[in-house]
C-alpha cells in the first residue's frame, strides 16, 4: 500500500531552491533513511511533504485536509527540548489528539516501546535531553499513524537509545506501517534500513537498498569520505574511515 507520493517537489526559500525536483514513494513495510550531507535538504523534504512548507510539485499528504493527514501520518520534527511541565505520560498522551477520546491502549503501548514506563509520573521538563528526546518519539508513536516522518530521531541519543528506537522502527514497518527518518549516522541507516534516499544540494540522488546506495563513489562525491562495508553473521556493518580532501 502506498502511503505517501512526491511528484517533482521543489521547496524555495527566498528564490534558491532548498529541494528540487524529488519524486519518490513509500510503501507499507518500509524503513527508509533519508540521507544527505548537512543543508541537503533533508528537513524541508520532509516538512514540505506534510504540507508544512510551500512547495511546488504534488506531495499527497499535503492534499489531505489537517485531521486526515494527522490520521495518515505522525511527525517528529527536529526540535527536542519539552517546554511544557507536564507528566511523562501526559505529554505522551498528545498524540492521541487526532483521534479524539481514548487511547489508553495506544499511551501504554508508545510508553513501553520507549521504555519510559518508570518515567511517566516524572514532570517532562526535569528529564535529561536524552530522556526528552524518546518522550517525543513515544508521543509520535502513540499517534499510531500509518507512516511515521521522524527529523533526527536518534540526536541526541546514548547507543542503546539509538538502536532501540531504530528497531522500533523496523517492528513498525513489520506491521504494516512506514517511516521515513533522516539520519546522519549512516551505521543505522545500513543496519536498519530497508530503503535509502540520498540527498546531494536539493537533488534524490540515489533511491535503493543499503548496499546498492553507499558505494564508495557516492560516498566519495556526496559526503567527502571513504567507508567499510561489511555483510557478517549479525548483519551489515557500516564504518566511515577518512575524509576525503585534506
Amino acid at each position: 500500500m502506498m502511503l505517501l507520493r512526491l511528484e517533482d517537489l521543489t521547496v524555495r526559500r527566498g528564490g534558491v531552491a532548498v529541494v528540487t525536483g524529488v519524486s519518490a514513494e513509500v510503501r507499507a513495510g518500509e524503513v527508509i533513511g533519508l540521507l544527505g550531507p548537512n543543508g541537503a535538504g533533508k528537513t524541508s523534504l520532509l516538512r514540505a511533504a506534510l504540507g508544512l512548507l510551500p512547495h511546488q510539485g504534488r506531495a499527497s499528504l499535503a492534499l489531505l485536509a489537517p485531521g486526515q493527514r494527522a490520521r495518515a501520518a505522525a511527525w517528529l520534527p527536529q526540535a527536542r527540548e519539552i517546554a511544557w511541565g507536564m507528566p511523562v505520560e501526559a505529554v505522551v498522551r498528545l498524540g492521541r489528539l487526532p483521534h479524539g477520546a481514548g487511547g489508553t491502549a495506544a499511551v501504554e503501548r508508545a510508553l513501553a516501546r520507549m521504555g519510559l514506563q518508570d518515567l511517566r509520573g516524572r514532570a517532562a521538563t526535569a528529564l535529561s535531553g536524552g530522556e526528552q528526546a524518546r518522550v517525543l518519539i513515544a508521543r509520535a508513536l502513540a499517534q499510531e499513524a500509518p507512516l511515521l516522518l521522524a527529523d533526527e530521531p536518534t540526536a541526541g541519543l546514548d547507543p542503546e537509545a539509538q538502536i532501540a528506537t531504530m528497531q522500533v522502527f523496523v517492528e513498525l514497518a513489520a506491521a504494516g506501517g512506514a517511516v521515513v527518518a533522516s539520519l546522519h549516522d549512516l551505521g543505522l541507516a545500513a543496519r536498519h534500513c530497508t530503503r535509502l534516499w540520498v540527498l546531494s544540494k536539493g537533488r534524490l540522488v540515489a533511491d535503493g537498498a543499503p548496499r546498492e546506495v553507499l558505494t564508495q563513489e557516492l560516498l566519495a562525491k556526496v559526503f567527502h569520505i571513504r567507508a567499510h562495508f561489511a555483510d557478517t553473521p549479525e548483519g551489515p556493518v557500516f564504518q566511515p574511515l577518512a575524509r576525503l580532501g585534506g
